[in-house]
């Protein structure tokens, strides 16, 4: 049914009127940009932002985050992060300081909520070696904010607004800065220019002052959530908690090895006021020096103790073999054009994938995209399928 015009004439009065609340770094809906606009608007309804977070939501690459690792792979725990839940809570923690710095609570979600949908299967191992096998096969390296890029904007063509993809393309929780200053010009030359100075090894800031917040963000939501998960699944003990950092231990208040178990709320609920203190009378996007200090000294832990134990890399070389045997084999069905493989089933011949994309993207660079689409359990599924002899189930049929 249609609205009627008197009803959509108020509610964008009413769109108006919170737009002017709005601090005057935050995005406004009017400022939007997208490459090519083929698809109608509709802002009283839904502004172009909130838009986009549902287009996001609707992706085929969205759903897959369902069983994509966070940081612990080939783990049988249901209370563990997988990525579904990360992008949640950065998106959580992401609105509840935009909303305190009066920013735009639509682009803050729909940036959060892409920001990590070009993650392989296995984490940031997956991503490693993907990496390695890209550069390899002569098409550059794997980055997974630019593979979120590629899959939201060229494989599924979700038309997503500038300032959304910017903020995806710029997000970055493996480094840490005490603040950060919007960067760039609003417009797709520039963007492109971020793109190509990631891929040459850099690092670019956002074009918002919401996707700043997103950037903090991501890194507030799995310090405490990886410690808390690390216990869990006893990747680290006692013995690897004293050495916890010392400033950190102040910073949030731990006064024993029982305190651990509350860790990452104390996190959230620290660092959260920390940046909106911060950065509320401030042109940037930051943590104070006591707060920053704490924050570098906590990643470095887990890296430590966590993304580089050998607990949780002991199956590292079985997974680079199993990596390295189903790239090579899906560019030979590439080049060889065997249909009935699943990069045509799940990609190549797929309704929802972009046919300029398709026909564009070299065999090497379908290779790349399939299997960084992939969650854990399908890349176990297709390895099996490629390396076990098919059974016969009861009679040879067809």
């Amino acid at each position: 049914m249609e609205i009627p015009q008197s009803t959509l004439d108020r509610m964008a009065e009413s769109m108006a009127d919170r737009e002017l609340l709005l601090s005057p770094r935050a995005t406004r809906n009017a400022e939007y940009l997208r490459r090519s606009g083929h698809r109608p608007e509709e802002p009283a309804i839904r502004p172009p932002f909130s838009r986009d977070a549902d287009r996001i939501i609707h992706s085929k690459a969205y759903s897959r985050y369902i069983d994509k690792t966070q940081v612990f792979y080939l783990v049988e725990n249901d209370h563990i992060t997988h990525r579904v839940l990360h992008v949640q809570l950065a998106s959580k923690i992401a609105r509840t300081i935009g909303r305190a710095l009066d920013l735009n609570e639509d682009l803050i979600e729909a940036i959060a909520l892409g920001h990590d949908i070009g993650h392989a299967p296995y984490g940031h191992l997956g991503e490693e070696i993907l990496d390695g096998l890209c550069r390899e096969h002569g098409i550059g390296g794997f980055w997974h904010n630019v593979q979120s890029v590629r899959f939201l904007d060229s494989v599924e063509d979700c038309d997503l607004t500038l300032q959304v993809l910017d903020g995806i393309l710029c997000h970055n929780g493996e480094v840490h800065n005490q603040s950060l200053r919007v960067e760039g010009e609003a417009d797709w030359d520039s963007f492109a220019e971020k793109q190509r100075k990631i891929e040459d090894g850099g690092d670019a800031l956002p074009l918002t002052s919401e996707g700043c917040v997103v950037r903090c963000a991501d890194s507030i939501s799995y310090l405490g959530r990886d410690l808390a998960d690390a216990l869990e699944v006893e990747i680290i003990d006692e013995r690897d908690l004293e050495e916890f950092p010392e400033n950190c231990i102040d910073l949030f208040g731990i006064t024993g090895k029982e305190a651990f178990c509350d860790i990452n709320r104390t996190v959230l609920d620290v660092l959260i006021k920390d940046i909106i203190t911060t950065s509320y009378d401030s042109d940037c996007i930051a943590f104070s020096d006591e707060a920053s200090a704490s924050v570098a000294a906590f990643k470095d832990f887990n890296m430590e103790h966590i993304y580089q134990s050998p607990k949780l890399r002991k199956n590292e070389e079985k997974i680079r073999v199993m990596f390295r045997y189903l790239f090579d084999q899906i560019l030979d069905d590439i080049e060889e054009e065997r249909e009935g493989s699943p990069v045509y089933v799940e990609l190549i011949n797929a309704p929802w994938a972009s046919r300029r994309y398709i026909d564009a993207a070299r065999p090497a660079e379908l290779t790349r995209d399939f299997i960084a689409g992939m969650t854990d359990r399908y890349f176990e599924q297709v390895f099996r399928q490629c390396i076990l002899p098919e059974r016969v189930q009861s009679r040879y049929r067809g």
